[in-house]
C-alpha cells in the first residue's frame, strides 16, 4: 500500500490483509472542472500512476486511496491549519455531508478503480466543542477535519448511511471483494 495514512494501515491489519507499507509523497492535484464526486477516484488513480514504477513482479498489487468530504458542492480536503479546521467543522455542523473514498488497485497487467460513498449527518456543534476537538484530537491530517473513529464520531454523529470503514479512509468490504477477484 502506498499511503501515509495510519488509519488505512490499521484497517488492513485488522482485516488480516498482508501488505507492505510504502511511504511516498504525492502531488494531489486535479482539474477544478472535475465534478466533486469524481475527485477521490481521480486522485487515487493519479497516486497509483506516480508509483507504478514500484511494481517489479507480476504478483504485486499496488493499493492507493484518497478520501474527500463533500458538503453541498464544496470539497473539504485536509485543513491547512487550525483556523481552516474550525471553519470546516462549523460548515459540517448540523448538516449532512458525503465521504467519498476512491481506491486504485494496480498490477503490472491490470487496474481496478472504484469509489464508495457514505453519508454522514452531524448534530450541531458548538464553537466550544469544535475548539476542544481541534485541540484534543488534532484533525489536521484528516479530510473534512475529523475522524469518524474519535470523539466527534462517537458523540456528534446523528446518522450514517454507508460503509463505516469508508469514512475512516478505506471501504474494507468492497476492497476485500475486489482483492479476491483481482
Amino acid at each position: 500500500m502506498a499511503s501515509q495514512s495510519p488509519r488505512r494501515a490499521q484497517l488492513l491489519e485488522e482485516a488480516g490483509i498482508h501488505f507492505s507499507l510504502i511511504s511516498v509523497e504525492y502531488e494531489e492535484s486535479f482539474d477544478p472542472d472535475t465534478p466533486p464526486e469524481g475527485v477521490a477516484a481521480l486522485i487515487a488513480e493519479s497516486k497509483a500512476m506516480q508509483c507504478r514504477h514500484l511494481l517489479t513482479t507480476p504478483h504485486q498489487i499496488l493499493l492507493t486511496a484518497d478520501s474527500v468530504v463533500i458538503v453541498g458542492d464544496e470539497i473539504l480536503g485536509k485543513p491547512a491549519d487550525e483556523q481552516r479546521a474550525f471553519e470546516m467543522l462549523k460548515l459540517l455542523s448540523g448538516r449532512v455531508h458525503r465521504v467519498i473514498t476512491g481506491v486504485c488497485l494496480l498490477s503490472l497487467d491490470k487496474q481496478v478503480l472504484f469509489d464508495e460513498v457514505a453519508e454522514v449527518e452531524f448534530y450541531p456543534l458548538t464553537e466550544a466543542e469544535i475548539s476542544k476537538y481541534i485541540t484534543e484530537c488534532n484533525p489536521l491530517d484528516k479530510a473534512g477535519a475529523y475522524g469518524i473513529q474519535d470523539w466527534l464520531g462517537l458523540c456528534k454523529v446523528k446518522r450514517i448511511n454507508g460503509n463505516f470503514s469508508n469514512i475512516m479512509g478505506l471501504p474494507m468490504s468492497r476492497l476485500y471483494h475486489e482483492l479476491n477477484t483481482f
